[in-house]
C-alpha cells in the first residue's frame, strides 16, 4: 500500500531515539512512585503502572527491535539494532532496579506502618499458617495442575505474561519415576494478593501475595517426593499481530485466528525471583530462546501489575487523591434538551474535569428521539462494558439508521470490538471496519436528526461531537481530553464526507475545515507551521503552541527546526517520546519541550499557529507521528467559536505551560528531563483545573 511521504526530513542525528524516549517517560512516571508529596497508595499505583508500559513496551517495541536484530538492517543514523538493543536492556535494568528499590525499602514499610502490611512466609505465626494453609486447601490447590519434566511430559506452553513457578524435585513418583523439575502455572482466575481476616494480622489490612501461599505448601502437590526449590517466573512475548493483507479475505474471522495465538508469541522477556538457582534459571532461559542480558532478577514478585488492586481494597482515603466531581459546562446543570442546547450554541466538554455524562445522554436522547434518523460512530476503544454501545444497539433495535465504524486493529482491544461488532450487527446495525491497512483512530459522532421550521417545513441538521479521546467513560474519568458538541453545517459536511469515505468507496474530498489524515493532515500541520516560519523572517510575530502524547515524525520536526530558525517562538507539550532535540543552537533554540506527569493521564491534542493574529486553534485525536499522519484515519477539528477558544488557549494549554509542579523539561542535548524548579507559589495545572471548572 502506497502511503503519503511528507517532502521533508529531519536529519537523524538531530533526532531522539523512540525506544530511549518511551524508556526516559517511563522514568517520569517512576518518579511520581518516589514523590513523597504524593498520596501513598497513589504512589504504589504508579510503581504499577510503570510495570505496565514496560509489559506493553517488551511486547511491542522490543519485539519488533528484536525482529530489526535478525535481518540487521541498519537504523536511522546508522545505528546498527544489536547496539540499540544493547542500550535499551541496560535501561530498562536500571529502571527496574530503581522500581524494586522504591517498592521494599520504602513504599511497603511507609505502608506498613500505616497498618497496610504484606505479611513475610517466616514472619506468619501458627494462626496465620493455618488460615493460610485452610486457603490453599479450598481455593488454591483445586486449580492446579503440576506438569512434572520427562520425555512424556516436555516443557508447557508458558502464557504471555502469566505467573509460574519452576520447582526443583528429587525421588521418584507414583509410577517410580525418577523426577527433578516440575512447572506448576497459577491460573489467573487465582487472586495474586490475598487478604487475611484482621483479627489474625493485629492491623486494619494484613495480605499474604499467592506466591507466599504456594510457596509454602508446594510440596504437597508433590507426595513422598521433596522440593528442593521453587521459583517464581515469567515471560513476555511478543504481542504484536501480523495480518497478511495480501491473503485475509474476511478480517474479522482473521483476527480471532490470530487472538488465540496472541499468548504464545516469541518469548522477549524472563522475569525471575532473585533467589533463583542458576540450574533453573539457565533451563529457563534455554526453553525459551533468550539471552542472558534478556533475564531480569528482581527481589519480590515478578509481576507488580497485580498489586493494581491493593488501593481499591483498602478504604483510606486520606492515603489516595482527594476525591472531586465532575462539573457540568453552564446550560447543562438543569435538565434541558441536549438538542436544543448544541443548536443554541457549540458545547465544549473538558475530561475529566467535566463530566462524560453528555455524551452519554447525547446517544441516549438519539436512541430514543423519534426525529433522529441515523447514528453514525467510530469505535476504537470503549472496553468490554459499554454504556455507549448499550445505547448504539437500542437505537438498532429501535429501527435507527445506525451505522458505526469499529477498529477491529486496536491494540489490546481487538477481542472487545469483535464482540461488539457481532452485537451491532445481530441488533439491525450497519457495522464496517474501516479501510484495510489505516486504523479508524478519529472520535466522531454524528447524529441526523428532521426537525420542523416555524413556517411548517422540516429540514435534516446534523450534530456532531468530536473528540480527542476514546468513546470510553472509565478512562474519561482520568485522561484529560476535549470533547466539541455543535451543529455547525459546514463542519457536519466534513464529517459526513469522512463517514462516506468509511463506509464506502470513492475519491477523498477536500473539507471546509477538517483537516483529514492520511491525506491533508501532515501536510496542512507542516503548512501552518512554515506559515508562522514566513510571517517571522517577514518581521511579525510567529508563534506556536502545541500539546500532544508523541512527537516523532520527521517531516514535521523539520518544519520546526526551521521555524524556530527563523525566529517563531515554539512550546511543545509533549507527555511521552519526542524525538525533537529543543534548545540547540544554530537548530532549535527557540523551542521548549516540556513533559507534565500527574493524577491523570494528558491525553488531549491542541496545536496553536498565531497566523498574523487569526489564532488558528484545532483539537486532535492525532499525535505528530507517522503512524498517525500516514496509516491512520484521524482528524484535526478547528475551534470557532471565540469563547471556546479562549477556554481552551486557558485551560488546554496556558495553565500547562505556568506549571512549576508536576512539569519536566527537555534537555535537547542529552536528551533527558528535568524536574522544573518550583519558583514562588507552587503551580500545577491539574490542580488548577480540577479547582476551576472541576467543583473540587
Amino acid at each position: 500500500m502506497n502511503h503519503p511521504t511528507p517532502h521533508r526530513l529531519a536529519p537523524a542525528e538531530s533526532l531522539i531515539n523512540r525506544e530511549l524516549a518511551l524508556l526516559a517517560f517511563q522514568r517520569r512516571v517512576l518518579a511520581q512512585a518516589d514523590d513523597d508529596s504524593v498520596p501513598l497508595l497513589e504512589r504504589l499505583k504508579f510503581l504499577c503502572i510503570v510495570s505496565s508500559n514496560l509489559d506493553e513496551f517488551f511486547e511491542i517495541r522490543v519485539a519488533g527491535l528484536k525482529e530489526q536484530m535478525r535481518s540487521n538492517t541498519l537504523l536511522p543514523g546508522g545505528i546498527r539494532p544489536q547496539a540499540l538493543y544493547d542500550e535499551v536492556c541496560q535501561e530498562v535494568h536500571g529502571i527496574v532496579a530503581e522500581q524494586y528499590a522504591l517498592l521494599n525499602d520504602i513504599i511497603l514499610p511507609t505502608l506498613a506502618s500505616e497498618g497496610i502490611v504484606f505479611l513475610r512466609r517466616p514472619l506468619w505465626n501458627e494462626a496465620q499458617r493455618a488460615w493460610i494453609r485452610q486457603y490453599f486447601e479450598d481455593e488454591v490447590m483445586p486449580v492446579l495442575t503440576p506438569v512434572g519434566l520427562d520425555p512424556a511430559h516436555p516443557f508447557p506452553r508458558v502464557l504471555n505474561k502469566s505467573l509460574n513457578f519452576a520447582i526443583e524435585l528429587e525421588g521418584r513418583d507414583a509410577f517410580g519415576r525418577n523426577c527433578t523439575a516440575a512447572i506448576v502455572q497459577a491460573p489467573r482466575s487465582l487472586p495474586r494478593v490475598i487478604r487475611l481476616p484482621k483479627e489474625l494480622t493485629g492491623v486494619d489490612y494484613g495480605f499474604v501475595f499467592l506466591s507466599s501461599v504456594l510457596h509454602a505448601h508446594v510440596s504437597e502437590l508433590f507426595t513422598g517426593m521433596s522440593v528442593l526449590g521453587c521459583y517464581q517466573f515469567r515471560v513476555t512475548r511478543n504481542s504484536d499481530l501480523f495480518v497478511d493483507e495480501e491473503e485475509v479475505k474476511d478480517l474479522r474471522k482473521t483476527l480471532q485466528g490470530e487472538l488465540q495465538q496472541r499468548n504464545y508469541g516469541d518469548a522477549v522477556r524472563l522475569e525471575v525471583a532473585d533467589n533463583t538457582s542458576p540450574q533453573i534459571t539457565d533451563f529457563l532461559l534455554q526453553q525459551f530462546g533468550l539471552e542472558r542480558e534478556e533475564l531480569y532478577r528482581v527481589p519480590g514478585i515478578v509481576n507488580l501489575v497485580r498489586l493494581m488492586q491493593v488501593p481499591d481494597w483498602v478504604d483510606r482515603p486520606d492515603l489516595k487523591y482527594p476525591p472531586f466531581t465532575a462539573s457540568l459546562p453552564k446550560g447543562l446543570e438543569k435538565r434541558v434538551n441536549l438538542f436544543d442546547a448544541i443548536r443554541k450554541q457549540d458545547i465544549l466538554l473538558h475530561h475529566p474535569f467535566q463530566s462524560f455524562n453528555p455524551v452519554i445522554d447525547l446517544l441516549k436522547l438519539a436512541a430514543d428521539d423519534p426525529q433522529v434518523l441515523a447514528i453514525r460512530m467510530t469505535v476504537y476503544r470503549t472496553g468490554n462494558d459499554s454504556v455507549l454501545m448499550e445505547q448504539l444497539l437500542r437505537a438498532a433495535r429501535k429501527g435507527k439508521e445506525v451505522n458505526v465504524v469499529v477498529e477491529l486493529m486496536a491494540r489490546f482491544d481487538e477481542e472487545a470490538n469483535i464482540n461488539w461488532a457481532a452485537k451491532l450487527e445481530d441488533a439491525g446495525a450497519h457495522v464496517v471496519y474501516g479501510v484495510f491497512g489505516y486504523k479508524t483512530h478519529a472520535k466522531m459522532l454524528l447524529i441526523l436528526r428532521r426537525e420542523e421550521n416555524e413556517d411548517g417545513t422540516s429540514q435534516l441538521r446534523r450534530y456532531v461531537h468530536l473528540g480527542t479521546g476514546n468513546y470510553h467513560p472509565r478512562t474519561a474519568r482520568f485522561y484529560t481530553d476535549f470533547g466539541l458538541m455543535t451543529t455547525n453545517p459546514e463542519i457536519g459536511d466534513d464529517v459526513h464526507e469522512v463517514f462516506k469515505q468509511l463506509t464506502g468507496l470513492g475519491h477523498a474530498q477536500s473539507h471546509m475545515h477538517l483537516l483529514q489524515a492520511p491525506f491533508l493532515l501532515q501536510p496542512g500541520i507542516v503548512a501552518a507551521i512554515d506559515a508562522e516560519a514566513t510571517n517571522a523572517r517577514a518581521g511579525r510575530k510567529g508563534r506556536i503552541i502545541a500539546k500532544m502524547n508523541a512527537l516523532m515524525e520527521a517531516g514535521t520536526i523539520q518544519a520546526l527546526y526551521e521555524a524556530s530558525q527563523a525566529g517563531v517562538e515554539i512550546d511543545l507539550i509533549v507527555r511521552g517520546p519526542c524525538a525533537l532535540r529543543p534548545g540547540i543552537k544554530g537548530l532549535s533554540e527557540n523551542i521548549k519541550v516540556r513533559s507534565v506527569v500527574g493524577r491523570f493521564l494528558e491525553h488531549s491534542r491542541i496545536f496553536h499557529f498565531h497566523a498574523d493574529g487569526e489564532e488558528k486553534l484545532y483539537l486532535s485525536s492525532a499525535d505528530w507521528m507517522d503512524r498517525n499522519f500516514f496509516r491512520r484515519i484521524e482528524i484535526a477539528f478547528p475551534v470557532l467559536d471565540p469563547k471556546i477558544k479562549r477556554r481552551v488557549m486557558r485551560e488546554g494549554l496556558q495553565c500547562y505551560l505556568s506549571d512549576n509542579s508536576q512539569a519536566w523539561e527537555l534537555d535537547g542535548e542529552s536528551g533527558s528531563y528535568f524536574k522544573r524548579s518550583t519558583r514562588g507559589a507552587r503551580r500545577s495545572a491539574q490542580e488548577w483545573l480540577m479547582k476551576e471548572i472541576g467543583g473540587a
